[in-house]
């Protein structure tokens, strides 16, 4: 690794830190319409857009276990559902080669989609009893709609804290394997392979 490499490292390593000082010390003690901004999946999906899949789910394995670990909660669960929401964005940007000005918001508000009923389903896994019915309606509601109009700046902070060498390492798109018009299990001058 290079220092590039070190220093990129570092600029993630502490736009993670200050994420989780600033959800686990002032959002989530921030109650609005029964909701709580979550900066979690959006920070996470900023990085699988600007870096990738596995960027994306290093990223948010990295931030979940970091969160997990602050709250003495049960270790893994932040980790593992922070971790598929980032694979899944990065994925979406390799695949899609999605940008424009909206992709963050659509993005934003299915990351936190994804985030609040994977933490509900883990939950109920688990054996605890999550809030059901018109309760945990009204909080997937309420911070599904913050976390939308949270989206975009925050995908624009993170964007300018990691720096260009993320967004500038956009994979190129591959072309379709072709074999030249023959099957690969013919050869090209003596016809079908015979077995």
């Amino acid at each position: 690794m290079g220092e590039g490499g070190a220093r990129l490292l570092a600029r993630m390593g502490a736009v993670a830190l200050a994420t989780v000082l600033v959800q686990l010390g002032f959002l989530s003690h921030l109650d609005v319409a029964g909701g709580n901004a979550d900066l979690l999946p959006l920070v996470v999906m900023s990085i699988g857009l600007l870096g990738g899949a596995l960027a994306g789910a290093a990223f948010g394995f990295s931030i979940g276990l970091l969160t997990d670990l602050a709250l003495m909660d049960t270790l893994g669960i932040t980790s593992l559902v922070l971790l598929a929401v980032g694979y899944w964005c990065g994925r979406a940007r390799e695949v899609h080669d999605l940008e424009g000005p909206l992709v963050p918001l659509a993005a934003g508000a299915l990351a936190t989609l994804a985030t609040l009923v994977g933490f509900s389903v883990l939950q109920f896994l688990l054996g605890a009893d999550p809030p059901l019915g018109v309760t945990l309606l009204r909080q997937i509601t309420a911070t599904l709609v913050l976390n939308a109009l949270l989206a975009v700046p925050v995908h624009w902070v993170v964007t300018r804290g990691v720096g260009g060498s993320v967004v500038a390492s956009r994979p190129q798109r591959r072309r379709a394997y072709t074999t030249g018009g023959l099957s690969p299990l013919s050869s090209r001058s003596d016809g079908p392979i015979n077995r």
